[in-house]
């Protein structure tokens, strides 16, 4: 078995410059970059310059020239072919990270399923808020049922995105390729909230183009979730806060207790209060309260150190193909609640949404 795991990534844009920090600064055990893929190779061979390894401009070449040195292909491209470019990839026997969101409808994303299904290779969707400490932390004690009845979760991303930011892709801001707020900024943070809330069945949604000069979608909105358990959930999404990023938040509050996680990517413990002490809950402040410099966060390194784990040691996967569906199929239910201004139950009916449509 090999000792360390070659990744390849395919797409070389914003999101990639995360990935080139994290291999450029050796913060992966058992991992090394072995090759990157980009259509515009400018970009390829930028990132490759660093890291010293091949560039290319199709992944089918990469993936024929340099298929015994890979073993982890990273999809990084614009959403709307993230099912395109996995499918495509599936063949070559190799597993894949997929960033977020997995997919831009649910057709893709059981497409993508299946023909990972069927190469018999592991699918993972990035969604690394939930490996983030302050998130582990808060998941434990749901998990120990400390907070007992769930009453509300709660998250707020209000982040600043400004025309310039979606002039610099024309995938970005499109209905065909992103989608708005809710598929691309607050993606991972409807993630948190379904996560730890449990199984959605309805939502409300409104949204609309706020400040951004020139996109299709909207960059800011607002949902309220019921959850089968009675829990309500309450999802506030901007990339019209300026004049910088605020916060990117969660809270849960239940009936003997209440934890809220702030910072600009759910990485700072702001408050744990439960009706029972335990011993060591006044030192989780002091482990788990730092905030990062970015809306990136540090979950990142650890979700990559889990797809080693997993893929060296068959470590169960957190967030799987499946898994990826189910925050998918909440978001695509605020579009269509959004487009329609009906209240959404999921799972019924075809979804009435421009989120991934190309005509």
């Amino acid at each position: 078995m090999k000792d360390r795991l070659g990744f390849a990534l395919v797409g070389c844009g914003r999101i990639a410059q995360r990935y080139s920090d994290i291999f450029a600064n050796n913060q992966l055990s058992g991992a090394r970059l072995a090759a990157v893929c980009d259509a515009q190779v400018g970009r390829a061979e930028k990132l490759a310059a660093r890291h010293g390894v091949a560039a290319y401009t199709d992944f089918h070449r990469m993936m024929e020239e340099r298929r015994s040195d890979i073993d982890v292909v990273c999809v990084l491209t614009e959403s709307g072919k993230h099912a395109e470019h996995a499918i495509a990839l599936a063949p070559y026997g190799k597993h894949l990270v997929v960033e977020k969101p997995m997919a831009l409808t649910l057709e893709d994303a059981d497409r993508m399923i299946a023909a990972c299904d069927h190469a018999g290779i592991k699918l993972f969707i990035v969604k690394q808020n939930r490996y983030n400490l302050p998130v582990r932390k808060m998941r434990e004690a749901l998990d120990a049922g400390r907070f007992g009845k769930i009453v509300m979760g709660t998250t707020r991303v209000r982040w600043c995105r400004r025309q310039s930011y979606y002039d610099q892709d024309k995938w970005r801001g499109t209905w065909a390729y992103d989608g708005g707020v809710f598929a691309n900024q607050a993606s991972h943070h409807v993630d948190l909230v379904q996560w730890c809330l449990g199984q959605p069945v309805t939502v409300y949604a409104t949204g609309r183009t706020a400040l951004a000069k020139n996109i299709e979608v909207e960059d800011t909105g607002a949902a309220i979730v019921t959850f089968a358990s009675g829990a309500i959930g309450v999802i506030e999404a901007t990339t019209a806060t300026r004049p910088v990023d605020l916060e990117g938040s969660l809270s849960i509050l239940g009936e003997n207790g209440t934890v809220v996680i702030g910072g600009f990517a759910a990485n700072k413990l702001t408050d744990w209060k439960f009706e029972t002490a335990l011993p060591g809950d006044d030192e989780v402040f002091a482990k788990f309260s730092e905030n990062p410099p970015s809306v990136y966060g540090f979950g990142h390194i650890a979700y990559l150190q889990h797809v080693v784990d997993a893929v060296m040691n068959g470590a169960p996967s957190l967030v799987d193909g499946l898994e990826g569906r189910r925050s998918l199929e909440l978001v695509i239910a605020i579009y269509e609640s959004m487009a329609t201004g009906e209240i959404i139950k999921l799972g019924y009916g075809k979804p009435r949404s421009r989120l991934g449509q190309r005509s």
